[in-house]
């Protein structure tokens, strides 16, 4: 059965940061501050780490940074979904700026996923882009201006968070938006979760933070301070 995420939740994404040990310590400190804030976290990390990771982490949701679409058999070097799924990925990313795929592979991506109960982390650049690929009607998706991904050019205007969720939410409301690009502090992650982001998340905000497990549990402190705050928004 295909893993159920509580919203707000908050995503990881190691990229190649960091390897080996590293990967396996911040997972831990993530894993951590999930049970600590009672908040359901993504890590997504290298599929060299994934197995390690599900083996000493409890509260994880694990993804894949990508996955190819053959079927156990013939095949040199092609990443199984299969053998994901096996080593404790509970699901993948579709077409990150740093690895953009084709509307067929994407499509193609999605459907290999749902054969194995994945959840689908999809990512898009602009408003269009968003839209077309909500007509696939991944779990999640991750609307981003590429130019910010990297922490160097600030992060989205709330303009285009308000737009793309909107957007996304005509086509199908079941999706969930995360906004992720260019975040680099708590504040950040409260404020695109208040905005109507049903998540945040970081890559380099974590990774090149000047003491990256101390940003990994501010950022899910936060997480779990807006889920507070929008509950006390519901009652009122």
């Amino acid at each position: 059965m295909k893993r159920k995420i509580r919203t707000p939740y908050f995503e990881i994404g190691t990229k190649n940061y960091i390897y080996g040990d590293d990967v396996l310590r911040y997972a831990k400190a993530a894993d951590a501050a999930a049970e600590k804030y009672d908040i359901d976290v993504l890590f997504i990390t290298p599929c060299t780490e994934i197995r390690r990771v599900a083996e000493n982490t409890k509260n994880l949701i694990i993804l894949a940074p990508y996955m190819d679409t053959l079927r156990p058999g013939r095949g040199m070097a092609d990443i199984l979904p299969e053998g994901l799924k096996a080593a404790g990925a509970e699901g993948v990313v579709v077409n990150h700026c740093e690895k953009p795929m084709s509307v067929p592979a994407i499509k193609a991506t999605i459907d290999r996923a749902r054969e194995l109960e994945f959840l689908v982390f999809a990512c898009a650049d602009t408003v269009d882009e968003a839209k077309a690929l909500a007509q696939l009607h991944p779990d999640i998706l991750n609307p981003e201006p590429s130019e910010l991904i990297g922490g160097t050019g600030g992060v989205s205007d709330m303009g285009y968070v308000k737009e793309v969720i909107d957007a996304i939410k005509a086509i199908d409301p079941n999706i969930m938006v995360e906004q992720a690009a260019g975040i680099t502090n708590g504040q950040q992650v409260y404020d695109f979760i208040m905005a109507g982001s049903e998540a945040a998340g970081a890559a380099s905000g974590i990774m090149n933070a000047a003491d990256p497990l101390a940003m990994i549990d501010e950022m899910i402190a936060a997480t779990r301070r807006a889920a507070d705050d929008l509950k006390k928004q519901a009652q009122d």
